[in-house]
């Protein structure tokens, strides 16, 4: 998991200028005039210190944890701070001014260990499990005692089942954004080979209906439906025109489905985390803030903290925190600030905070497939029966394993960043899944940090929310939670 021959360093995590993938090769010029052998000399130095300058400047106008904001004129500079403390974020009159930006931690190499401060007068070590995706570790995060309080905490409030199928008679995705047999074949044919093989259609039922299909389930329903004439595993165009939108969810319905053949096996609860709650719960915030740098305002509109128990058999096959995201998408927690519908919607989680609330007798480890690996590819994923994504079956075949550890924290963004200084493009190679418990019971929270790739949509959002907060106040609305909360609500869904 980790390499035990690196030694700790005592360093301090700083914003993250994204490392090489690979050593460059650069070429050696010769430099031969004069003039610019005096540029370099005369001119170079002179910037350097410049640059060094502003730095300084920038350093003592900024608070820890708050947006970064490169003045221009006082006016402006006076206005920029004004809104960033505020809002987090600053706008115009009719657009936002984009210049917050979004530290990063920097990972070094895997291996690497750095000490963090997260609480007074203690310094954590944070260990660098991987660079794709960017993965850290973090031994004694929690106590026991706040580990023994949140566990209480959601047994108080009671625990829900995770998984549910899609309800009987919902109205098909297919039908609602009118496509036909021929475009859903298209779509799901990803090598473009006028076939559909099983892993294909794997992937596509994993997602809509929540159910674990393993190849030999796929040819028994295949056998059911009469779908596949010649029994060669593959569905040609005709034989998929054949099936009918829901045949796969009525046909699973009438035969039923088993704990195990859900994608999530579990029970969960969520606690609030603002005014009012719990002071662990708070401190746990209040650290995570400190962990990931992020303006506070960021973490404070995020989804509330996420508490799952897994019994014995209990698992989460292989899945993305958040899904990709294209200029059709729409975030859940900002949707409200859009100022268009979208057809889909997905939960951007720009980072995940993992805390093991208890160390597991047996399995229940967290792996990631392809942590670091030299490529991804979605359809290698499924080779030879061999399915990376299945965790009941394939976590050791996997490139990284965490054992959980009572009071460790793991973290991993999963989002790269855009190369400006907010969110980039999804991070593929931060697949991940809970290892089946083969002995006990498994304890894990979770908190994830809610940022829209949308500038936009974000500032709009903040802004939304500070002003129904000052209106709240203006009314002498002393209630212990902004009613915009109450949206974040709908955010509260698994991938």
């Amino acid at each position: 998991m980790t390499d035990p021959h690196e030694h700790p360093e005592d360093t301090t995590a700083t914003p993250r200028a994204p490392p090489p993938c690979k050593r460059l090769s650069w070429q050696k010029r010769n430099i031969c005039s004069r003039s610019y052998f005096m540029i370099v000399v005369v001119f170079f130095p002179v910037y350097i210190i410049n640059v060094i300058a502003l730095l300084l400047y920038v350093h003592y106008n900024n608070s820890p944890g708050e947006p970064v904001i490169m003045p221009s004129d006082e006016a402006t500079r006076s206005k920029h701070q004004q809104r960033a403390k505020s809002h987090g974020l600053t706008s115009s009159k009719s657009e936002f001014v984009r210049d917050v930006f979004l530290p990063r931690i920097d990972g070094v190499r895997a291996g690497h260990v750095q000490k963090v401060s997260l609480v007074p007068g203690k310094r954590h070590e944070m260990r660098t499990l991987s660079l794709k995706p960017l993965l850290f570790e973090i031994p004694g995060f929690l106590s026991d005692e706040e580990c023994r309080v949140v566990m209480q905490l959601a047994q108080l409030k009671g625990l829900m089942e995770s998984q549910l199928m899609v309800q009987e008679g919902q109205e098909d995705l297919a039908e609602e954004l009118n496509l036909s047999p021929e475009e859903i074949f298209n779509l799901l044919d990803i090598n473009q080979d006028g076939q559909l093989q099983l892993h294909e259609i794997l992937t596509h039922s994993r997602v809509r209906d929540g159910i674990w299909l393993t190849p030999e389930n796929l040819r028994e329903i295949y056998a059911g439906l009469e779908a596949d004439e010649d029994g060669d595993d593959l569905l040609s165009l005709e034989e998929f025109r054949r099936l009918s939108s829901d045949a796969f969810q009525r046909f699973l319905l009438q035969r039923g489905v088993k704990s195990s053949q859900l994608v999530r096996n579990s029970r969960h609860t969520w606690l609030y985390q603002g005014q009012g709650s719990h002071p662990v719960l708070q401190d746990i915030k209040e650290r995570v803030t400190h962990l990931t740098q992020l303006p506070s305002m960021l973490v404070d509109l995020s989804e509330p903290l996420q508490v799952v128990r897994y019994e014995e058999g209990g698992h989460y096959h292989a899945h993305h925190d958040s899904g990709p995201f294209y200029p059709e998408t729409g975030c859940t927690h900002t949707r409200l600030a859009a100022n268009t519908s979208t057809p889909f919607e997905t939960s951007c989680r720009y980072i995940t905070v993992l805390f093991y609330l208890n160390s597991v007798e047996g399995g229940g480890e967290t792996a990631f497939p392809v942590a670091d690996n030299m490529t991804y590819d979605e359809v290698s994923l499924i080779q030879n029966d061999v399915d990376l994504l299945d965790t009941r079956k394939n976590c050791d075949k996997g490139n990284l394993r965490v054992k959980p550890t009572k009071g460790t924290a793991v973290f991993w963004y999963n989002y790269l960043s855009d190369g400006r200084g907010w969110v980039g493009e999804q991070d593929e190679y931060s697949l991940h899944g809970g290892c089946v418990v083969t002995h006990g019971t498994k304890w894990v929270a979770n908190k994830w940090i809610n940022i829209d790739p949308d500038y936009q949509r974000q500032a709009r959002y903040q802004q939304l929310v500070s002003q129904q907060q000052q209106q709240e106040e203006d009314e002498g609305d002393e209630g212990p939670r902004p009613r915009l909360e109450l949206h974040n609500s709908d955010i509260r869904q698994d991938l």
